[in-house]
């Protein structure tokens, strides 16, 4: 069982940065790969990063370049860096624990933060 607490949303200008935090108790943290999710208004729920116990990471094409996730183990937390932010996204950033296949894709286990929203708008 792991529970995870995400913090750091906001509301931010466009062409800003957050950084968001999720942190995590409950079992072992360096045993699972974890990913963020974002959700908006009318749209299906996406992966927009995920990074493997080993550290090795995969963005969506949405967010490649302008966001870095990134783990650690001794705090049992994962971040996501968010840069040059744009109003498509604005969402509720969820994180998730769960594995990732030899293909690399990742599975979600149902392990699931509260989510903390992220507005970009000027």
């Amino acid at each position: 069982q792991v529970q995870l607490v995400e913090s750091g949303g906001g509301l931010v200008q466009p062409g800003g940065s957050l950084r968001l935090s999720c942190a995590t108790s409950g079992s072992t943290f360096s045993s699972y790969a974890m990913g963020w999710y974002r959700q908006a208004p009318g749209k299906q729920r996406e992966l927009v990063a995920r990074i493997s116990r080993a550290g090795n990471t995969n963005y969506a094409d949405s967010v490649k370049g302008r966001f870095t996730i990134s783990r650690d183990n001794p705090k049992n937390t994962v971040y996501l860096q968010m840069n040059s932010l744009k109003p498509d996204d604005t969402a509720v950033y969820v994180c998730n624990a769960g594995r990732t296949l030899l293909t690399g894709t990742y599975v979600p286990y149902d392990y699931w933060g509260q989510g903390t929203q992220v507005t970009v708008s000027s």
